[in-house]
């Protein structure tokens, strides 16, 4: 074992996606930035989340889409090996290399070990190469993420179920697959399974899926997935597990349900429990409380972005609180020389990029329909005490959705103030590639636009965009 002392300006604790995001921004003003990561460079949306997940999830929809077209032959059943080989590719089969490449190639320091504070602005680092005292002159930036919450049941942890990062990385695909949890995971990767060939059980605590999107999302996804085969039970009540050579076992009120494999899929909690956060004040296992500047209250040189804060769990959306901390940091510690001249390239609107809004948060589902949403629900806008109206309408009746599919099937909604002027705080759609059209819905949260305005931002046709005319024409315009 070897020790080292190194000094940066900045150090920037984990380095996924949202830590490299975060390190890049705050070392633009010329300070000088040390990412450390304790796994993989690249993290967790790189291996075992959102690229391999969808690469699991895309050869069924691409086979769903050419079933719907007319004149095109159905291609059959997936090559199973083929498309866990995909998702090895796309996954560069565990192997960060080329994201260390880019660490270098950015001017940051990459440092190798789990990171634990020892006091203000001093961290070790511990790797299997030895340990490294670090000490940051200016600021550090927390960018852990979160980890999958295991919920306490008897023998659940002894029965050494699958968490996601388990089953996004599997080299088999179990006969037969339980699925604890009703939410995007538990959709998303219940879909994956079956489509390889997995017999999937879903059982969920709740009485819907997706309890964070609009109820007829959730009920569009629940008749897919038994659509498919697969079994849904809702109001499961789960009160022991085990595992025998038979299979794991899980004990619900009135049945047991066996099955090769189980994947808890039931939330994340953010990852700061070993952090050594005690020794600066802040409580270990906490999300870091921060302001819209991404600092942590109260301590003025640590920042926190992504899952770890609570206020996000997508991937884009702790991105864009990496690039607002990192701005931050850039110009409130970086030389002024340095500062001025980026404020300059930034232009005028380097002002809007000083604090992170989150009005409009987006978020899709990769089912079988897609769901994809933004903004207030109509639920939460109601909660809010807004003067809530809603606008919906059936995605096929859209001329755009006919030449997609004779059977294209879908609905849209939008939720708007109607003391604002019909203002859009809210939309959601649901429907084959539904996704594809979630971009135009976050401009008009972001831009706080009254659908008066948009009735003249005229959609191209054929597409199933025009479903934005049909708003206005429903909403009276």
């Amino acid at each position: 074992m070897t020790q080292a002392q190194r000094t940066f300006d900045v150090v920037v604790v984990g380095g996924g996606a949202v830590g490299e995001n975060a390190a890049d921004r705050a070392s633009r003003t010329g300070l000088q930035v040390a990412l450390v990561e304790g796994a993989l460079v690249g993290g967790e949306c790189s291996y075992w989340a959102c690229m391999p997940s969808k690469a699991l999830l895309r050869p069924d929809a691409a086979r769903d889409a050419a079933r719907r077209t007319p004149g095109v032959a159905d291609p059959g059943a997936l090559d199973v090996a083929a498309v866990l080989a995909r998702r090895d590719a796309i996954t560069h089969h565990w192997d960060d290399s080329s994201q260390a490449d880019w660490v270098a190639s950015a001017g940051l320091t990459l440092l190798r070990g789990h990171a634990r504070f020892t006091g203000t602005r001093r961290l070790v680092v511990e790797s299997d190469e030895g340990t490294v005292q670090v000490e940051a002159r200016q600021a550090v930036i927390v960018a852990t993420g979160s980890l999958p919450t295991i919920p306490s049941v008897e023998g659940l942890a002894a029965a050494h179920p699958w968490t996601s990062r388990d089953a996004t990385a599997a080299q088999h695909v179990p006969a037969r697959l339980a699925v604890l949890g009703g939410g995007v995971v538990a959709c998303e990767l219940a879909t994956a399974f079956a489509s390889l060939g997995s017999e999937v059980t879903v059982l969920v605590r709740g009485e819907r899926l997706l309890a964070g999107a609009e109820p007829f999302a959730g009920e569009a996804v629940l008749g897919s997935l038994r659509g498919r085969g697969i079994r849904v039970l809702l109001g499961a009540r789960v009160s022991r597990v085990h595992r025998d050579d038979a299979g794991v076992h899980v004990t619900l009120d009135d049945e047991v349900v066996t099955a090769d494999e189980l994947l808890v899929a039931t939330g994340r909690h953010p990852h700061t429990r070993d952090l050594g956060l005690e020794t600066v004040g802040l409580e270990p296992g906490a999300p870091l409380d921060v302001d819209d500047a991404l600092q942590v209250r109260g301590v003025q040189w640590l920042f926190a972005v992504g899952d770890v804060t609570g206020r996000t769990g997508t991937t884009h959306q702790g991105k864009y609180d990496a690039r607002v901390a990192g701005d931050v940091v850039a110009a409130r510690f970086g030389s002024d020389e340095a500062a001025r001249a980026a404020e300059a390239d930034a232009g005028p609107w380097s002002r809007y990029r000083a604090s992170a809004d989150h009005a409009a948060v987006p978020q899709v589902v990769f089912t079988q329909p897609e769901v994809a949403w933004v903004g207030l629900t109509e639920h939460a806008a109601r909660e809010a005490g807004l003067d809530v109206r809603v606008v919906a309408y059936a995605l096929e009746d859209v001329a755009g959705a006919s030449v997609i599919s004779p059977d294209y099937a879908g609905r849209a909604q939008l939720v708007l103030d109607s003391a604002r002027g019909d203002v859009v705080v809210g939309a959601t759609f649901v429907g084959p590639d539904a996704a594809e059209m979630l971009h135009a819905a976050t401009i008009a949260v972001v831009g706080e636009l009254p659908l008066a305005r948009l009735w003249h931002a005229v959609p191209s046709y054929p597409t199933v965009s025009e479903v934005w005319l049909r708003f206005a024409e429903t909403a009276g315009l």
